[in-house]
This record gives C-alpha cells, structure tokens and sequence, in this order.
C-alpha cells in the first residue's frame, strides 16, 4: 500500500529567546495551530484521524507528558483520535513522518497526522536532563558537543572559515529571496493570539544584511571550551591523525535556536477519497542510519546510502535535497560526499538562517521540499538530518 503527503504546514519560526516573538506562545499553542489548519484546510472529519504522532525533543516543563495528545485535544480533535510524542533528537520531526508513513503503507492506519514542535525559548535545550548528558557517560563514550564535531569534520575535510562562512552567507541570502518571492506562502499558518491578533507571520531569524565580513568578526564558539576542557585532545586519541583541530563554527554558521511547529496529513488512497483530498506526493523509501558518536554529525551520508538503496534510485535520480544546517559543514561534507551540485541543495535557504527547532525541523524540512518539487515540475526531493549520538535519518518522496 502507498502512504501519499496530501497537506503539509508549519509555523514561522520565532526566534528562541525571551525577546522572540513566540516566547509568548505555549508550545501546545503552536501545535494547535498547524492542527487546526490541516483539520480545516482538508476538511477532515476527525474521527478517522487514527493517530497524531508528533516529534519533541526536550520533553519537560511546557513541552511535557503526551503534548501530541494534549494540542489534539485543544484543536477539539475528535476523542477517538490518540496522540503520540517521540524523540530522535535533531531527526524527530522526519521520524513521525517516517512512522506515520509506514503504519499507512502497512495497511495498518488509514490516515495519521504527522509533524513536529519544539519551543526552544521557553524549554531549554537540554533541560530534560539524560544519561547522555552525563559527565561520567559522556567520558565512558569519549563524546564530545556537537560544534566540536562539526569543527572536528570540517578539519578532516579541509572545509576552512571561508568556506563555512560563504556557505552561511548563501543560505541568509536564500532564505530571504524566498520570503521577498513568497515561496513559502502556501505552508505557513501564521501564529495568532487569544483575540486572532497576529504574533509572528513570518520567519523570525533570517538576516537580509549579513554579509561576508560581518561573518569573519564573529569568534569560533567552541574554541576555548575545546582547548581549555582538553576536549580536543580527547577527540585526537580517536582520530590521532588529527595535528590540530580548526574551530570554524560560530553563531553566524551554525543552525539558529528558534520556535515553531508543522503538521503533514498522512494518508491511504482511500482515506484521500473520502475526504476529497489529492495527494501531493508518496513517502518512496525511508532509512535510519547509525555513526560514530564523536564525530557524530556524519549519519546522513550511510543514511542517504540507504534509502537510495532502498528506493533502488541513485543520487543522481534526486531533483532536490532537504540537508539540515545544523553546521554549515554538514550540507558541505554531503555535496563532497555525493558530488552534489549546490543549487540542489536547500535551495530555498535552511536552518542557519532560519532556525532548527529541534523537534519540528524534519517535518518543516519535508513541506518545503514538496512545496519546491511542486513549483518547480520536479520529481523526487530526499531530506536528510544529522543526529545526536550520532545518527542519520533520511526520506525519499516523489510527487504525484
């Protein structure tokens, strides 16, 4: 059975501190939001909404318990419709998709709700607490943050600050051509107050006016922690080819800490019938990949390897690519590895300009693919993210 996209929306992304725009907007709210627009935009009675599976990463506080379950409940969800929340760090938000998609190509459910949210200006990155951030399993595992990691491959693989710097300069200016073009018109649901006042229409983070030098006065942000905590040092006697490690990741190059929320409609063909719904696209092939955890930001090359392999298509055969920024060397180590042409990868501009939140980001990642692949006649986008202790996550769709 073929698990088909028929809707994807998302949020504008707020930027992640008490000054954001959405800081005043509970992370329930912002999944309400994109549940309530899928529900109406597709006039989905739903009572046959047979799960909402949503991605979160730091599970506490205003993001704890089922908040799947909860936002369904506030967006008047019909009470036969559960509700699951999931965490696979930086990938949870193309995890649910993945999910949602294989319980519908099993004949299992007929139609699912999918998607993501992480409000990172009132739930802290890694206030949840966990073993991983443990001292005595981060040195029983040799772990290191994941800036060192992203310092550690752009160092094996020659990527120097110039070259992460014009790579985020490319993605600031990307992002806002899109926003002058209006390309992301038709997914975003704007954010709304109790008296349907707007909060934040459009994506918070992007920088029109960056610029190249205003780039190089920014300081390596893992630099000291790196040398000072021996933590570089640490990293060498796993890869002892290493003389020195270049620290070419700041602010201004690494994925922005925003808020947001998205939501996908996951369906059988039947399910789209009844509902009068036209599919967009069908989830192809999906793969989660495993990689060493040190340098752990590596896991969307055996990822992609994977679900190509899977979909029996070649790198070649993809139109477009989703590649998160969570470092800008992480979409440069990919186009290296793939041979990659640039203009096919987050053509519209990605997470160092617009931000990751964590637990939505896949989910975004996958309605701005479908959304391109549509505007532009294209037929295939593969979407790929990096993840914590170390892994790689990666999806295929083909529009329809």
């Amino acid at each position: 059975m073929t698990a088909y996209i028929y809707d994807a929306v998302r949020t504008p992304r707020g930027r992640g501190k008490s000054s954001g725009s959405l800081y005043v907007v509970r992370p329930v709210d912002l999944l309400v939001t994109v549940l309530e627009a899928v529900r109406d935009r597709n006039h989905i009675d739903t009572a046959a909404v047979e799960d909402v599976v949503i991605g979160c990463v730091t599970q506490s506080g205003d993001q704890g318990q089922c908040i799947a379950r909860t936002a369904a409940l506030l967006a008047k969800y019909d009470f036969d419709a559960p509700g699951v929340t999931l965490n696979r760090f930086c990938g949870s938000g193309l995890e649910a998709i993945n999910q949602a998609a294989a319980m519908v190509a099993s004949g299992f459910h007929d139609l699912v709700i999918a998607g993501g949210v992480e409000s990172m200006s009132r739930v802290e990155m890694g206030s949840d607490g966990g073993a991983m951030m443990d001292a005595r399993t981060e040195l029983e595992l040799n772990t290191v943050p994941q800036g060192i990691s992203a310092d550690l491959i752009a160092t094996l693989r020659g990527f120097s600050r110039q070259d992460v710097d014009r790579y985020a300069l490319t993605s600031q200016q990307r992002a806002t051509e899109s926003w002058e073009k209006r390309l992301f018109e038709r997914s975003i649901i704007p954010v709304k107050d109790q008296n349907g006042l707007t909060v934040l229409d459009k994506d918070e983070l992007v920088r029109p006016d960056t610029t190249l030098e205003g780039l190089a006065k920014l300081r390596p942000a893992f630099e000291m922690l790196g040398k000072n905590f021996a933590l570089d040092e640490l990293v060498k006697k796993t890869y002892p080819q290493v003389e020195h490690i270049d620290h070419v990741h700041h602010a201004g190059n690494s994925s922005g800490i925003v808020d947001g929320a998205a939501a996908l409609v996951i369906g059988s063909k039947a399910a789209g019938e009844r509902f009068g719904m036209k599919p967009r696209a069908r989830v192809k092939a999906v793969a989660l990949a495993g990689a060493d955890p040190i340098i752990m930001l590596t896991g969307p090359l055996p990822a992609t390897r994977k679900v190509l392999a899977k979909a029996g298509m070649t790198i070649g055969d993809i139109d477009h690519f989703e590649v998160n920024e969570a470092f800008a060397t992480v979409p440069l180590m990919f186009m290296q590895e793939f041979g990659v042409d640039h203009a096919k990868v987050n053509p519209e501009g990605g997470a160092i300009a617009m931000g990751h939140p964590l637990g939505a980001t896949g989910a975004m990642l996958t309605g701005t693919a479908l959304d391109a692949l549509e505007r532009k006649g294209q037929g295939t986008a593969l979407i790929t993210l990096c993840i914590g202790g170390g892994m790689g996550i990666a999806t295929i769709i083909e529009r329809v």
